[in-house]
């Protein structure tokens, strides 16, 4: 049976090198293409995508939010993250996001095609040298709701604008940041953010 394929990646060369590799593979199709976390789910639905490949930084929605999003609603769609973010604390979003594996880009081309095998074939692939690191990395000391805030701050907005978008006071965002920044021992948002990003928290 042939494998059908949705391969989600903004740089075209990359994308295009994927598409390549997995066009080798006699039991995979490549059925769509998309550059953006937006174009996944509405491109997943209308080429029967059974395997969605997706890099984790996307424009629009990243790859762990359209991963969700997927799971939710097209429970049917096995998914595999693809990223050259080797972070452990990313593995454990990944796996929280409920997805189906979980691979490096500079992994052998013969790796993601047994893994987009695997994970069609209902399995958990995760890369093995990640998910023994994964057992020593620190937990992330933030709570769900502090992550949010250094999320959207992440994202280039100001206080007024995480505020509106989390449903918080000003203040309360503020407080929110000054203690993101304690807990990480950052010296402002600014390292607070780069921490966060560092070990896969955000």
């Amino acid at each position: 049976m042939v494998i059908r394929v949705l391969v989600a990646e903004d740089m075209h060369i990359v994308r295009g090198a994927l598409v390549a590799l997995l066009r080798l593979e006699p039991d995979i199709e490549v059925v769509s293409e998309v550059a953006s976390g937006d174009e996944i789910l509405p491109a997943a639905r209308d080429s029967r995508t059974q395997v969605a490949i997706i890099d984790i930084d996307l424009p629009g929605k990243d790859g762990l939010t359209a991963a969700t999003e997927l799971h939710e609603q097209l429970p049917e769609v096995r998914t595999l993250i693809l990223t050259s973010l080797g972070r452990p604390g990313t593995l454990r979003r990944a796996l929280a996001a409920k997805v189906s594996g979980f691979l490096l880009k500079d992994a052998p081309a013969e790796k993601l095609a047994n893994a987009v095998r695997g994970v069609a074939a209902g399995r958990r692939m995760v890369d093995g040298d990640l998910a023994l690191a994964a057992w020593d990395t620190v937990e992330c000391p933030l709570t769900p709701r502090e992550i949010d805030v250094l999320r959207l701050t992440a994202e280039g907005r100001d206080t007024l604008e995480v505020a509106a978008k989390a449903f918080l006071s000003t203040g309360t965002v503020r407080n929110y940041l000054t203690t993101i920044v304690s807990k990480l021992n950052a010296r402002n948002r600014v390292d607070a953010i780069r921490i966060a990003k560092e070990s896969g928290w955000i």
